[in-house]
Formats: C-alpha cells, sequence, structure tokens
C-alpha cells in the first residue's frame, strides 16, 4: 500500500479515537476497572484470540480464491503470510469502528493492503467474501440465539412476537445471502446503487469501465459456495464460534458480580446488544447503541442494571485499546511476511 494512504487510514482513525476517549467519563472508567480487576486483563486478552478466527476464516477465503476446480484441496496462499493477515485483520476491524457505516473504512484498507500481493480482483473477492461471511454469521447466530431463548427463558406474548419477526427477518437475509454466494454479489450492488438519487450516472459509468473486473470478481465469490463447499462451511463455522466464544468476556465481567453466572445468558446478552447496534451501524463505535443493548438485555434477563453498566464500560474500554492497538499496527505494514 502507498504511504499516503496508509498514512491517511491512520491519521483519520486517530483523530476520531481521540475524540471518542475524550467523551468519557474518566472516574467512572477508573471504578470499573478497580472493580473488574484481573478479569479485565482477561477480557483484552481474549481477543488475541478471537481474532485469530477471523484471521483463519479470512485465509481460507484468500486460499479458495486461488482455486480452480471443484475439489481441489485448499495450498497456503505463498504470498500471505498467516500473522501478516493477522496484523491486517486487526487494523481493518479498528478502522471499522471508527468510521461511519462500519465498511466504508476496514473494506477498502483490506484491500489496498492485499491487492499488491495478489492482485486487485482477487484481494476484492477475498476481502467481500469475508465481509459477506462475517455478516452472514452474525445473521445466524441472532437466530439461534432467538432459539436458544426459547428454550431456556421464560416466554411471554410480547417477547414471543419480537423473537419470530427477528426469526423471520434473519431467514430472509440469509437466503439473501446464499443467493449471493452462488451467483457473485458484486454487480447487483452496483446495480442496486445506480438506482440511489445523484448516483445513477456515476456508478453506470463504473460499471461500463469495470464490467470485465466486476464479472471475475463475482465469479470468485460464487466459486467459493459453488467450488469449494467445505471452505466456505469452515469460514462460516470459523466464524460462528468466534461469535459465540466473544460471550465469554460478559461471562468474566459477570464473574465480578455474581459468581454463579451463567455462559448461556452472556450468549444471549450478546446476541441482543450486537443485534440492536448493527441497527446502528452508521454510528462509529456503536456510540450509545451497545451501551443501551447492554442495559436492555441485562434488564431482559433479569439482571440488575449496575450488572449491565459494567459490561458495557467494560467492553468499551476493551474496544478502545484494540482499536488503538489496530490503528498502531497500520504504520507497522511491510512488503513481504
Amino acid at each position: 500500500m502507498k504511504k499516503k494512504y496508509q498514512n491517511a487510514f491512520f491519521i483519520f482513525g486517530i483523530a476520531v479515537l481521540v475524540v471518542m476517549v475524550t467523551q468519557l467519563d474518566f472516574a467512572q472508567v477508573l471504578d470499573g476497572l478497580r472493580r473488574a480487576g484481573y478479569w479485565f486483563g482477561a477480557v483484552v486478552a481474549l481477543w488475541l484470540f478471537l481474532y485469530m478466527f477471523n484471521t483463519s476464516a479470512w485465509y481460507i477465503i484468500i486460499a479458495s480464491t486461488g482455486c480452480s476446480n471443484r475439489g481441489e484441496p485448499l495450498r497456503r496462499p505463498k504470498e500471505v503470510g498467516f500473522w501478516w493477515l493477522y496484523k491486517i485483520t486487526v487494523s481493518g476491524f479498528a478502522l471499522n469502528y471508527t468510521t461511519p457505516c462500519g465498511l466504508m473504512g476496514g473494506e477498502p484498507y483490506r484491500i489496498m493492503a492485499l491487492a499488491p500481493r495478489i492482485g486487485t480482483e482477487r484481494a476484492s473477492a477475498s476481502v467481500i467474501l469475508y465481509a459477506m461471511t462475517h455478516i452472514f454469521s452474525h445473521l445466524w447466530f441472532w437466530l439461534l440465539s432467538c432459539l436458544l431463548y426459547v428454550a431456556t427463558q421464560p416466554m411471554n406474548i410480547a417477547m414471543g412476537i419480537m423473537l419470530a419477526i427477528v426469526a423471520a427477518l434473519c431467514g430472509v437475509a440469509i437466503w439473501f445471502f446464499i443467493k449471493g454466494y452462488k451467483k457473485g454479489i458484486a454487480v447487483r450492488c452496483m446495480n442496486i446503487l445506480s438506482h440511489f438519487p445523484g448516483l445513477k450516472r456515476r456508478v453506470g459509468g463504473f460499471i461500463e469501465r469495470h464490467s470485465e473486473q466486476l464479472a471475475t470478481i463475482d465469479s470468485q465469490i460464487a466459486a467459493l459456495h459453488n467450488q469449494n463447499p467445505r471452505a466456505f462451511v469452515s469460514a462460516v463455522l470459523l466464524e460462528l464460534v468466534c461469535r459465540v466464544t466473544s460471550a465469554l468476556e460478559i461471562y468474566f465481567v459477570l464473574l465480578v458480580i455474581m459468581p454463579h453466572a451463567n455462559f448461556l445468558q452472556c450468549v444471549l446478552i450478546l446476541a441482543f446488544t450486537s443485534l440492536f447496534a448493527n441497527m446502528l451501524f452508521f454510528m462509529p463505535l456503536q456510540l450509545g447503541g451497545r451501551e443501551g443493548g447492554f442495559l436492555m438485555s441485562a434488564k431482559g434477563l433479569a439482571l440488575t442494571a449496575n450488572a449491565g453498566i459494567l459490561i458495557a464500560l467494560i467492553v468499551r474500554i476493551r474496544e478502545l485499546i484494540w482499536t488503538a492497538i489496530g490503528l498502531l499496527l497500520i504504520k507497522f505494514d511491510k512488503k513481504r511476511s
């Protein structure tokens, strides 16, 4: 990646991060850290391993885009080292956290970092595929969490209606994503954008100039599902396991105030909070949405408001720390791993 683009990503991310940090109540932060004690260290360290799940899923996708025949075994992509990709993964998520609308920051950075190694079309296909897989796993996580709630929690009519709506929307979205996996999604998304006021001429010209490249990207996207189903399932399962495992950070925090915390409740808290926060995708770091989600999910599971506040605070601090780490890693890019 050219140094000027690398610096632009870094400066923008740091500027937004500084603004976010200044919004913290430092007395509340210190009190929360004091209460969490060594469990806060466990929360931060947990993400060292969770990002390995994310990196492994993307690594499999990159390898699959290099296979041309059905059943061809995946080979280690020689151009891409796992730990270099781990660094790009962490930095990409950091940029997503600090960018309004999320994917507008991290995904372009990933493509620009990866393109010199495997080519622009293959890099674009792998990044789009990974973003699709990341969202696809969320949809399955929310759908399965609805079933988990029905199986483990007391129900009422209002909750039943809400769960039915969420499950139905997730089902429709899963169907849409499977269609995208089978036929590609790049051209389809460009065609959708071309119908927005003010974008028709610009997007239409882009499609005309890059029709061949978009078709190639779509063929590589379709190849993951159609030609490498094992790679497709592996990537989705890695992301889904990552979602479930990330509930451990909520579990660690609850152990501070509830020695008999229930991990299944933590999964439900994470599912509800992430669903609510993703509805506010246009806000950097989903400010306010995540905190509100933790409070409402804690109340819905008969936990105290203090538990929801402490979880939200510790998770927010962890996000800021890993965002800072990811942004700093942007400055340590090398041409070869």
